[in-house]
């Protein structure tokens, strides 16, 4: 087992961070660095030897593709080829969400390994808004194969000190660029043009980029999951951003029958003190997505520290109070039943 440094990127040490970061991903290493959404754990996307480490360092199967990050709109030609009756609909979808947390499915450009869209003919891309990220993907000068920087299937970190639990030993450097300020993995879509209408934009991941706000592009379409089928993106899998300890989401207090001896902790939406699963049962612990105020959004960026906080109590299961699905509850809804599809 190797040692794992942190090294900060404030402004004082940004300099020497990107000079780190860089020089690491050139020599084909893996190096766990910051974006909006989630901690990402990244490698030189043309580099098939160290996306193999990622795969390594994360115990991720093969079959799981990975996201590709470029720096500018302009590199999008160097990962993808994007078909003419989609060109101006993918325009006018990165003018207005890049750099951010929306993920594209496009038909992938030859110099991509294999390996990186575990052989598929497309691949998963977007541009980061995080100063950090952005900034070493640009000293690169290569596109970023980033996957979140946890192992696989468990709870994404969106923190440096959270990414060193899951990997410390398995990567050199984590770059500390402070908390993720989405907290949630980004949206993923493909486009499927139509004939004088809008494009069906069909959503393979939902994230902090909602549905409501894809509407006026195209007709959003959630994509349709067979068991058993193998991942077109991303994050797919029935059972993916997991605690260890059982999460089990409760779509009614009544149905809860707690079993003697065993403890119990409850993941909130606001934590009030006279809210229906708050008083529902004597919790060892109650932890709030969004205390007191129910902002959606305020829950998305706590939900996986959350999680993770509950999951290290000690607890024989955690009890997830269900969000509304509008919005970015889509997604906080679509990570609880991930997480909790083992119960």
């Amino acid at each position: 087992m190797s040692e794992t440094r942190i090294i900060q990127a404030t402004d004082d040490d940004m300099k020497e961070a990107i000079r780190e970061a860089t020089s690491l991903l050139r020599a084909g290493e893996i190096v766990a660095l910051p974006t909006e959404t989630v901690y990402g754990l990244a490698a030189d996307a043309f580099n098939a030897d160290a996306v193999t480490k990622v795969f390594a360092a994360k115990e991720r199967p093969s079959f799981d593709p990975l996201i590709v990050h470029v720096a500018s709109r302009g590199d999008l030609k160097r990962v993808a080829v994007v078909p003419d009756e989609i060109a101006e609909d993918v325009n006018r979808l990165t003018e207005a969400f890049w750099p951010g947390p929306l993920t594209l499915i496009l038909p992938k450009h030859p110099d991509v390994p294999d390996l990186v869209t575990s052989g598929l003919p497309t691949v998963a891309v977007r541009q980061s808004a995080h100063p950090v990220f952005r900034a070493i993907n640009k000293e690169l000068g290569q596109p970023i194969a980033a996957p979140s920087a946890n192992r696989f299937g468990r709870i994404s970190p969106t923190s440096a000190s959270a990414v060193m639990k899951e990997l410390e030993g398995r990567v050199p450097l984590i770059v500390d660029g402070g908390a993720c300020t989405e907290g949630l993995e980004s949206t993923i879509i493909s486009i499927e043009p139509r004939e004088g209408k809008k494009p069906v934009l069909r959503l393979h991941r939902a994230g902090p980029v909602t549905k409501e706000q894809l509407q006026a592009f195209g007709k959003v379409e959630k994509l349709k999951e067979k068991p058993g089928d193998a991942p077109h993106a991303p994050g797919q899998l029935p059972s993916h951003y997991a605690p260890h300890t059982p999460l089990i989401l409760l779509s009614d207090p009544s149905d809860f029958r707690p079993e003697p001896g065993k403890r119990y902790g409850l993941m909130s939406y606001r934590g009030e003190d006279d809210g229906r699963y708050v008083t529902m049962h004597s919790w060892e612990c109650v932890e709030a997505l969004s205390p007191g105020s129910g902002k959606l959004a305020e829950a998305a960026i706590r939900l996986f520290y959350i999680m993770r906080s509950l999951d290290e109590a000690g607890l024989d299961a955690i009890v997830a109070e269900p969000v509304s699905e509008t919005g970015l509850g889509v997604a906080i809804m679509d990570r609880l039943r991930r997480a909790s599809v083992r119960e």
